[in-house]
């Protein structure tokens, strides 16, 4: 079987390489002598992380690439990821949302099926993206989504003609190997109580920098905290890490890791700390599969559903609603109960694990 992977690949995002990798490692495993080609932005480096074959994913290069790649498959992958979304503008042919309905309407048109792959849908605000969604979306052969939101979020675009499954994020299916390299890029004595800290630029946004940096310097003062701050998206990340440690009077109790550590590194440093406190979606799936309690700063809609299955809803905030004392008051209790909290996010976990290899499991069943 020969497939096409369409997604935000190779541009440096953790949870997008993590999408990636778990959809690589789950096919390779569920089907024998499949033949992967991916659209990346980086295509050497892809090819090389995951052993694949590769195309320039933008439209500026390599277009009979992409083609040739599209006539030669038998199905398009498209995601995982909120890849059907309008949040950065849609003009016209540009813009996220137009890339990957025309990557997939080119699918079709070369001979391909198209799936639309454990997507989380939304959102889509603009009248020219929903008349998109509408025409191109409805083309698709078959559609799963993380989460229910998601699935009511198409119907409600007029997306109705694919069949369309809730499984969930197929990062819950990634196959962690053992790796320490992030603890061993930071000077610690292993006596620390770790805080995974996950920060990320959100348009206007950024009046919760100083309400985060004045919650870790609380929790460093009562609590005795070590916050280490986890950069999912390279330079961006760290550039907002940063931003929160410069208005924090504890900084130099917390650590920054590099923004070049692989998903898997990132996970299995995840899996070492106390509590996670974040934003970035896929720090979170990090802290859930590894049982680690977190609370969430749900800056749009994936994250607030995310955070309800995995059972931290509750110790969490809408990033406009962010209360800093509320949080503190949160905080204590998590790292206070936090191992039986642990079990409430392992079993939740497991759950959406079972459902992420849904994923796999459908395709087989729609196209093999």
């Amino acid at each position: 079987m020969k497939v096409v992977i369409s997604g935000f690949y190779g541009l440096g995002n953790t949870g997008d390489e993590a999408i990636l990798e778990a959809i690589v490692d789950n096919l390779r495993n569920e089907i024998k002598d499949i033949d992967i080609t991916v659209f990346s932005l980086s295509p050497e480096q892809t090819a090389k992380e995951h052993r694949v074959k590769t195309v320039y994913r933008g439209w500026r290069h390599d277009n009979k690439g992409k083609v040739r790649a599209l006539r030669e498959a038998d199905l398009l992958i498209s995601g995982g990821g909120g890849l059907l979304q309008d949040t950065y503008p849609t003009k016209f042919l540009f813009g996220p949302l137009p890339y990957y309905l025309l990557i997939a309407f080119l699918a079709k048109l070369c001979g391909a099926k198209v799936m639309f792959f454990s997507q989380g849908i939304g959102p889509v605000t603009s009248a020219w993206g929903k008349i998109l969604m509408k025409v191109f979306a409805n083309r698709a052969d078959f559609v799963t989504v993380r989460d229910q939101y998601s699935k009511d979020y198409l119907h409600n675009l007029g997306v109705k003609r694919p069949e369309t499954v809730v499984t969930a994020d197929i990062v819950f299916a990634f196959q962690k190997k053992p790796d320490d390299s992030c603890l061993k890029s930071l000077p610690l004595t292993g006596t620390e109580k770790l805080v995974a800290v996950s920060t990320r630029p959100w348009f206007e946004h950024d009046d919760y920098y100083s309400k985060l940096a004045d919650v870790l310097d609380e929790l460093i003062e009562t609590e005795g905290i070590t916050p280490v701050f986890v950069p999912m998206e390279g330079h961006h990340d760290v550039n907002a890490s940063q931003r929160v440690m410069e208005l924090m009077k504890r900084a130099d109790d917390c650590y920054l890791l590099g923004g070049d550590f692989t998903p898997n590194q990132y996970l299995n440093f995840i899996g070492e700390c106390e509590m996670t406190i974040g934003l970035r979606l896929h720090s979170l799936i990090f802290s859930a599969l590894s049982h680690v309690p977190h609370i969430g700063i749900s800056y749009d809609k994936k994250v607030e559903s995310l955070l309800k299955r995995s059972g931290m809803w509750e110790y969490s905030f809408p990033l406009e609603a962010f209360d800093p004392e509320k949080m503190k008051e949160n905080a204590r209790y998590v790292l206070a109960h936090r191992s039986e909290l642990s079990q409430v996010v392992a079993g939740n976990a497991a759950q959406m694990r079972k459902e992420a290899l849904e994923n796999i499991e459908l395709l087989k069943k729609k196209f093999m």
